[in-house]
């Protein structure tokens, strides 16, 4: 009978590798993905109506084809991260303040 083949992590051999770095040295990442209940609901969004330029639709278009999204998608995370970037620095000028 053919044994089945083990996955990497079955066959690593751990050891005290000099080229790896000492345990006390390591940082901790902490973790900075999302709860798995934060990626079931989506933001509540009003509907607008936007006259955007044929050349700023177009390329948004071909920019979602390419990597298989909407482009209403895109243009609402280009937005949602505008206004994102200027909360913040709103605050950090309220700090300076």
């Amino acid at each position: 009978m053919k044994e089945a083949k083990k996955q990497p992590w079955e066959t690593a051999e751990y050891t005290n590798n000099p080229e790896l770095p000492a345990l006390e040295h390591l940082e901790i990442v902490t973790d900075f993905l999302p709860r798995p209940e934060e990626l079931v609901f989506r933001p509540k969004g009003k509907k607008v109506t936007i006259t955007l330029s044929d050349e700023s639709i177009a390329y948004f278009k071909t920019q979602a084809d390419k990597l298989g999204t909407s482009y209403q998608r895109m243009i609402r995370n280009l937005i949602d991260e505008y206004v994102r970037q200027m909360q913040r620095a709103d605050r950090n000028l309220a700090r300076k303040s």
